[in-house]
């Protein structure tokens, strides 16, 4: 359940650590709380320096930058269809660019496998564990 200003760690290798969420895409009403799955618009609090300016660093991402990122684990419980419940330690999300592609090439952490029913094939395709 990740909201307005809440604060998500970025698995993946685009350069960003720490986004806080500021909106919440969803089609059905969801009164504003997004889970798994979920697609969310967010501000870059925190990002790896760049060092120096190379064609490679042009892509990354910069403290401030708005960008769209998709929730990979949260630490609300969510219950599986065979009566499990998934709980993991913290929050966190990969980030995406304007097309719904992923802005990084690798992920480094564990994601939830309830991204492949909600068409993130290609995040969990990547991810190292999948829970």
């Amino acid at each position: 359940m990740i909201g307005l200003k809440g604060t998500l760690n970025v698995i993946d290798n685009s350069g960003a650590l720490l986004v806080e969420c500021v909106n919440v895409l969803k089609q059905k009403v969801n009164n504003g709380w997004g889970s798994v799955g979920d697609e969310i618009v967010c501000v870059v609090k925190r990002a790896r320096p760049v060092a120096g300016q190379t064609a490679a660093s042009a892509a990354k991402v910069r403290q401030g930058d708005v960008r769209r990122a998709v929730i990979v684990r949260t630490r609300k419980a969510v219950r599986r269809p065979d009566g499990r419940f998934v709980r993991f330690d913290d929050n966190a999300a990969v980030l995406l660019n304007n097309k719904r592609e992923m802005l990084g090439t690798r992920i480094g952490g564990v994601v939830s496998a309830d991204l492949r029913m909600k068409g993130w094939g290609k995040i969990v395709s990547l991810a190292p564990k999948v829970v």
